[in-house]
């Protein structure tokens, strides 16, 4: 399978419709740049602070901030409005959305501000077998509407075309509007959040995804599902096993 490869500069949109063209949001509220080289990464507003203690070296916490690539913080510090109050061994004390959370290195995610899980989220591990390019590519649900994945680890949400949300049901134009810079052209893409992903048994709800004009062949199983879970891979065989 060859996935298409192209980079993409996003910038929110506001306004539109009767009241005319839509109108770039001033640069103060960028999103930062979504990239599409065998998967997408986007960095765009969370609906929710999902934080990961990934580590502790140097009097600093290495920390990773929904599913973005870990970095080093110092007590005080702030980024992406979570606060790291204070570090001691392998533990560390975080403001999240103005709520105090402790970690430990290693601890499953604390996601603030987003739906708990619900009761009846299913089974507790999936295992995965790779196509014989090495794609993991499972068929499942998003909303209850069948789809087929491939998982993509550097993906930062569940992304998919317009086509197959249309093919869903999918109200997407309800998202929030980004503009993508592509290297064909500037196009309108939807930011929102999915009811609910269903991969073999296991269900999550609350899912952030991305929907994009251009056609794509399936639909990147990204990190705004996989981060739920604990990922191992053995030779051609890929374990998730739930955390939260």
């Amino acid at each position: 399978m060859s996935l298409p490869r192209a980079a993409f500069g996003v910038t929110p949109l506001q306004g539109g419709g009767a009241g005319g063209p839509a109108q770039p949001v001033p640069r103060r509220g960028w999103c930062g740049v979504l990239c599409f080289a065998a998967g997408l990464v986007l960095s765009l507003p969370a609906q929710a602070q999902q934080v990961v203690l990934s580590g502790v070296a140097g009097g600093k916490a290495l920390v990773n901030i929904d599913g973005a690539a870990p970095r080093f913080m110092s007590p005080g510090q702030t980024h992406q409005g979570v606060k790291l109050l204070s570090l001691q061994g392998e533990s560390a004390v975080f403001d999240i959305n103005g709520q105090r959370q402790a970690l430990r290195v290693g601890d499953a995610p604390v996601s603030q501000g987003s739906r708990a899980p619900a009761a009846g989220t299913g089974a507790q591990r999936i295992v995965l077998t790779a196509d014989s390019q090495g794609h993991f590519m499972p068929t499942g649900q998003i909303n209850g509407r069948a789809v087929q994945f491939v998982v993509d680890t550097g993906a930062t949400t569940v992304i998919l075309s317009e086509s197959d949300a249309q093919r869903i049901q999918l109200d997407y134009r309800k998202g929030r509007k980004v503009s993508v810079n592509t290297a064909n052209g500037t196009v309108i893409g939807h930011q929102l959040q999915l009811d609910s992903v269903r991969v073999g048994d296991a269900l999550v709800y609350g899912v952030a995804a991305i929907v994009l004009p251009q056609s794509m062949p399936y639909v990147l199983l990204g990190n705004s599902f996989l981060t739920r879970f604990q990922m191992q891979r053995t030779n051609d065989q890929l374990t998730l096993d739930r955390r939260y």
